[in-house]
């Protein structure tokens, strides 16, 4: 392919390194039938172990030149490639046990892993390179300064693992941030039950909107003392200090509250 200037609005970090290019295709270790979509194919330094691998594939890539280098690089029948953003693509097009792989652009990274999440029910796994702070936040434990919103709701459907990490150096231009790769694996029939999905959502967001407050005040608009109480959860501890199991008890409690009272008008 000619040279490609990379494109600040797109946030484009092109990974470069033979090295971490290897460790990457070993660790998603693409099969021939696999049902594989690759985000932001740039230079196509996965895609083309990622044909080799899995026979065809699919990607999205919302830079109108590079969509112009990939097809007249790749034939159709390897590679159908999709001229979108991919915060508005609809994954749900490409089918089930769908794999994921990308190297997502870093200023809306978790936008995309949220929009991904929408489509657990037919994803097989995902297999990403982000900021190495976000893939810290992402596979943090309770009570510790990585621990957020974005590790709860990813946590509350997949299995998280960090992989390793990967220096500025691999990419070009380097970024100024070291990054990680990461694998996401839909919990599935291990998945928790939430009752409402949206209220969980709703007091994620809220228990984190300010992290020195605690439940009772973060809280305090969706819900009471005795409500937080009833779920076995002391409404003067802090979002931060409890675990995915805990926001889903107290979400489903909540939700049963709110479904008695719905009943009882």
């Amino acid at each position: 392919m000619k040279e490609h200037r990379p494109r600040r609005r797109f946030g484009q970090h092109f990974l470069a390194d033979r090295h971490y290019v290897a460790r990457i295709l070993a660790a998603v270790a693409p099969a021939r039938g696999d049902n594989m979509v690759e985000i932001g194919p740039g230079l196509a330094a996965l895609t083309a172990g990622l044909i080799e691998g899995a026979g065809t594939i699919a990607a999205v890539e919302i830079d109108r030149d590079l969509v112009a280098k990939l097809r007249a690089e790749y034939a159709p029948s390897a590679l159908a490639l999709h001229e979108d953003d991919v915060l508005e693509f609809d994954f749900a097009t490409l089918g089930p046990n769908l794999r994921v792989v990308g190297n997502l652009p870093y200023n809306i990274s978790s936008p995309i892993l949220f929009r991904l999440a929408q489509y657990e029910t037919q994803l097989r796994d995902i297999h990403v390179m982000l900021q190495k702070e976000v893939v810290l936040r992402m596979a943090a434990e309770p009570a510790t300064p990585d621990y957020g919103r974005l590790t709860v709701m990813l946590k509350a459907r997949f299995a998280v693992a960090r992989l390793f990490n990967i220096p500025p150096g691999a990419f070009s231009p380097p970024p100024k941030v070291d990054s990680a790769f990461v694998r996401l694996t839909p919990l599935r029939d291990a998945r928790p039950v939430q009752d409402d999905p949206a209220l969980f959502e709703a007091i994620v967001k809220a228990a984190f909107g300010q992290r020195r407050k605690t439940l009772r005040n973060a809280l305090s608009a969706l819900c009471d003392d005795a409500a937080i109480r009833a779920a076995g959860i002391d409404p003067s501890a802090r979002g931060e200090t409890l675990s995915v199991a805990d926001f889903i008890r107290l979400a489903n409690a909540l939700a049963g509250t709110e479904t008695r009272r719905k009943a009882a008008r």
